[in-house]
């Protein structure tokens, strides 16, 4: 009777030990060939209505030779 027990207790230690190799292969697989990719969807920066209103001009300094932030 105890051999019973002790091989069902076996199996059921692995079936779990089966069972989570198999899910942790399928998040390995999930994870990598999801095709959802959340950065790609995020704003990146400033768009064009700031740059409008931030824009700078850059004119060569009139005396040194370097150039100089002139603002418009």
């Amino acid at each position: 009777m105890r051999n019973a027990s002790r091989r069902t207790a076996a199996r059921r230690v692995t079936l779990r030990h089966q069972q989570s190799l198999i899910d942790a292969w399928q998040g390995l697989m999930k994870d990598l060939f999801d095709p959802y990719r959340p950065e790609l969807h995020y704003m990146r920066g400033p768009g064009p209505k700031w740059q409008e209103k931030h824009a700078r001009v850059y004119a060569p300094a009139p005396v040194s030779g370097e150039f100089a932030r002139v603002t418009i």
